[in-house]
């Protein structure tokens, strides 16, 4: 037998290969595989297995129900001996040869094979896959979130540093201009000074110079025959010795130094302070599954682009206005309704008649279901129909052609409630068991990957989750009639907070949301006989009661928005579905 170089478990799921098959020179692809020979086929190569005399009787399956090969391990009592069966009396896995001893004699044994498919290979694959689809590719980009981060954080230092620098160069310029000006008092008043100090040095000057001149002119009459012209001399100002002339020492100026500290300073060129405020979890992004990611569709993408758009323009209108009405056949009531692909819809009431209907009023299918007065069918991406069944603990799944398939299995729980996420086409499911209430996420697969049951306090979420919805954020919905209230968690199942409703008792129904994050709810209270749809933000805050008997309205009980935006609404005591228009 040959093997494929890539197992399903090994393949990365941003991979994009393909299974080939296992029959030597074919390299079609692989659609079957042979439990007895664990060999892929493609099509052509299993109708020759089955017609070949020794294969003919051989298990040839679709390849994602194979068995998985059980791995060769040598007995450790007979080391030539692979380990191939399991002892269901010890509960021990042991070869052949095993079963001829003292310890195993009139034991019952089992093929390990199938136990290890079905209890062991199975299990570990499914927890690959969980891991592979959902807990490493959230934990990749919590890395990428993470290192976006890092990235921030290293902006908005520097952007700090470059801050402070720019303010301590703005500081020394006002440094620079007050010294400046300062040095500049200092030159005047040393100008003065030294202008002084010079006049005063000239005036010396002066002195001296005529003292030389007087000092000549005495010796000119230092000669005997001119003693007479000296006496006249003598007597004549001009040979008169004046008085030193006086000067002063300058008083010079006096530089005090500045009072000033490291703080003062300090102050000058700001502060940096680091909030006192916890740091915010990081929230969980729920991924699309391996395929989806494989294959963004250009539709997709188009699709997404629009909607954004849409929200950019959309908002409340002023008054909400009916525009159609669509009478179901084949139901008394409408407790919840499931839009499928254009031109058609599904109904169910509380006796367990589920209908498919077209928007005339022809009736296309109709199901017997143990459903009652709960939102308990939804349509997936792939517009396939998929709801839950109480009495046989599973969901199941309708094809457009028709086919009612089992999908599911919820084991010990009672599945309430589902919904088809329009963000990455995982399931949620609302579940009860005695006493307890939880919901549990799927992929589109089917595989188990999240249970959501209690808030970080230990206290339990929910009492009777009746209706579940997603919102535009992530957010898990639930219209929990045993608690009173619309209970919201984020992705990751955190508690973000229960709406309880306007004054009295609130009786909470069915649930939507819309692609402004709106959350709307049906509260069929009994007090006041006060029948009306609840209008909420995201974030629980009540924006207004949207629908109430002005508009018609009379005991609602289901709600869903098409993809015009428009609101769709059940009620209790007819089988007419009212469609309002609400935003502009």
């Amino acid at each position: 037998d040959q093997t494929m170089a890539f197992s399903e478990s090994q393949i990365p799921p941003d991979a994009q290969h393909y299974l080939v098959c296992g029959t030597e020179d074919c390299e079609k692809n692989c659609q079957f595989y042979c439990n007895d020979c664990h060999q892929p086929m493609c099509e052509q190569c299993r109708d020759e297995h089955q017609k070949n005399k020794k294969t003919k009787n051989h298990e040839v399956v679709p390849y994602k129900q194979r068995k998985r090969p059980l791995p060769v391990e040598k007995c450790k009592i007979h080391p030539t001996r692979h380990i191939e069966l399991l002892c269901e009396e010890c509960q021990i896995p042991i070869c052949s040869k095993c079963t001829a001893t003292k310890e195993h004699r009139g034991h019952a044994f089992t093929d390990l094979e199938y136990v290890f498919d079905e209890k062991v290979s199975l299990k570990c694959h499914e927890e690959i896959a969980k891991i592979r689809n959902y807990f490493d590719p959230i934990s990749q980009d919590l890395k990428k979130e993470i290192a976006g981060d890092v990235t921030e954080i290293k902006k908005i230092m520097e952007d700090i540093r470059t801050s402070m620098k720019a303010e301590a160069e703005s500081v020394k310029k006002i440094v620079d201009t007050i010294t400046s000006e300062k040095i500049e008092q200092v030159n005047k008043i040393e100008q003065s000074l030294l202008q002084t100090l010079n006049n005063q040095n000239q005036q010396i000057d002066d002195y001296i110079n005529s003292l030389n001149d007087l000092i000549k002119r005495f010796y000119g009459y230092l000669s005997p025959s001119n003693i007479e012209q000296l006496t006249f001399a003598l007597k004549s100002e001009n040979f008169i010795i004046r008085p030193i002339p006086e000067t002063s020492k300058p008083v010079p100026p006096i530089f005090t130094v500045g009072q000033y500290s490291k703080e003062d300073v300090a102050k000058l060129l700001g502060k940096i302070t680091v909030p006192n405020t916890k740091p915010e979890n990081r929230k969980i992004k729920f991924m699309e599954t391996a395929s989806t990611q494989l294959k963004p569709t250009g539709k997709r993408r188009k699709q997404d682009r629009e909607k954004s758009d849409m929200k950019q323009t959309l908002c409340l209108s002023s008054s909400v206005t009916k525009v159609r009405e669509y009478t179901v056949p084949g139901v008394d009531n409408v407790y919840h309704i499931s839009l499928g692909k254009s031109g058609r819809f599904w109904v169910s009431d509380g006796d367990g008649n589920l209908v498919q209907t077209d928007l005339q009023g022809k009736q296309l299918q109709k199901i017997q279901t143990s459903g009652r007065i709960e939102g308990y069918h939804t349509v997936t991406q792939d517009k396939d129909l998929i709801y839950t069944d109480i009495h046989n603990k599973v969901i199941n799944r309708i094809t457009p052609d028709n086919t009612i398939t089992e999908f599911i299995k919820t084991g010990d729980w009672i599945p309430l409630s589902i919904h088809s996420s329009h963000i990455n086409g995982d399931i949620l499911v609302g579940m009860v068991k005695k006493r307890e209430a939880k919901v549990t996420r799927y992929n589109k697969t089917g595989t188990e990957i999240q249970n959501i049951q209690r808030d970080n306090k230990g206290q339990t979420l929910y009492g009777l989750p009746r209706y579940i919805t997603e919102n535009i954020n992530g957010d898990v919905c639930v219209s929990d009639y045993s608690k009173h209230a619309v209970v919201v968690v984020d992705k990751s199942g955190q508690h973000r907070f229960s709406y309880t409703g306007q004054g009295s008792e609130f009786r909470p129904y069915g649930i939507c949301t819309d692609v402004l994050g709106h959350i709307l709810v049906c509260d069929t209270r009994i007090i006041g006989n006060s029948d009306t749809v609840h209008l909420l933000d995201q974030d629980g805050h009540f924006l207004s009661l949207l629908l109430t008997s002005q508009q018609g309205v009379d005991d609602p009980r289901s709600v869903c928005v098409d993809d015009e935006n428009n609101l769709w609404v059940g009620q209790l005591n007819t089988n007419t579905v009212t469609v309002y228009k609400y935003l502009q």
